[in-house]
């Protein structure tokens, strides 16, 4: 997607969630919108083995009990 299909796409969300954005705050949503984009580019160009993956040994700490609550 080119700059102004970014521009077009973050107003058209905006009006489908009936959010309030003007111009200048669409444009600064899109330059985000843009970069976050390029980044994941980048990232889904770097080839990746399944080993490579750290999420499947992340684990998470216990949900404390209720009894632990204050």
């Amino acid at each position: 997607m080119n700059e102004e299909q970014v521009l077009a796409y973050v107003q058209a969300a905006a009006t489908v969630l009936e959010l309030p954005l003007d111009a200048a705050r669409a444009r600064a949503v899109a330059a985000h919108l843009g970069r976050t984009a390029a980044m994941a580019r980048l990232l889904d160009a770097v080839p990746l083995a399944p080993h490579d993956e750290l999420a499947e040994i992340y684990c998470p700490a216990p949900f404390p009990g209720e009894e632990a609550a204050p």
